[in-house]
C-alpha cells in the first residue's frame, strides 16, 4: 500500500495558494523590498511541507507574507500579516499546561499546540515589534507571543497589541483566553 504525506497539498491547492501568496507579495512590496517573487516561489516549490504550513496559516486567517530573507541560511521568512489576530486561532489559552490547569470552560485548543500542529513558530515579542514596523496590526485584537521560560514557570504568558499608535506588551495567566486574542506565527522556508 502506498502512503501519501497528509501534510501535502494537491496540485490545485498548491497553485491556488501560490497565486494568493504572489498577489499579496506584489500588493505589499514594502514588507520585502529587494526580494523577487520568482525566487520565493522556486524555494516554496521545493518545500511542499512548508506550503502545507503556509496553507494552514492562510486558512486560519493569518494572511502570511514574506517579511525578510536570511542570507546566511538562504531562508525566506513569513509572518502572519492579517490586520487583526488570525480569526481561526482565537479563543485559545497559551499552552497545554495552562489548558490542563483549567477546571472548567476549557477552550478547544492552545496557541502553542496549534502552532506545533501547523508547523510554525509563535512570534516572539521582538518579531512582533518587527512586524509592527511594516504596518498597523492588532488595533482591535491582541496576540499571544512566545513567553520567556521564567515567566511561564510562574504561571504567566505574554501578549501584545497596538493601541494609541504604540505597541504594548502585557501579561496574563496562561490559562486565560478571549475571543479577541489569538496568536501570530512565523515560518522559515
Amino acid at each position: 500500500m502506498i502512503q501519501t504525506n497528509a501534510k501535502q497539498l494537491s496540485p490545485e491547492q498548491r497553485d491556488e495558494l501560490l497565486n494568493v501568496l504572489k498577489a499579496r507579495f506584489e500588493k505589499n512590496r514594502n514588507r520585502h523590498q529587494g526580494l523577487d517573487w520568482a525566487d520565493v516561489q522556486a524555494k516554496l516549490e521545493t518545500n511542499p511541507e512548508k506550503l502545507w504550513s503556509l496553507d494552514d496559516m492562510e486558512t486560519t486567517g493569518g494572511e502570511p507574507d514574506v517579511v525578510g530573507y536570511n542570507s546566511t541560511t538562504g531562508e525566506y521568512i513569513f509572518y502572519d500579516c492579517s490586520a487583526e489576530s488570525p480569526k481561526g486561532r482565537r479563543s485559545v489559552c497559551y499552552d497545554r499546561a495552562a489548558w490542563e490547569s483549567r477546571k472548567e470552560h476549557k477552550p478547544e485548543n492552545t496557541a502553542m499546540d496549534m502552532a506545533t500542529e501547523m508547523g510554525i513558530e509563535m512570534l516572539t515579542e521582538e518579531q512582533y515589534r518587527e512586524l509592527q514596523q511594516l504596518g498597523k496590526f492588532d488595533t482591535k485584537t491582541s496576540s499571544w507571543v512566545k513567553t520567556p521560560v521564567e515567566i511561564r514557570k510562574l504561571g504567566g504568558a505574554l501578549f501584545c497589541d497596538r493601541r494609541y499608535d504604540t505597541v504594548f506588551v502585557y501579561h496574563n495567566g496562561a490559562e486565560s483566553y478571549y475571543s479577541g486574542r489569538g496568536f501570530r506565527g512565523s515560518l522559515r522556508v
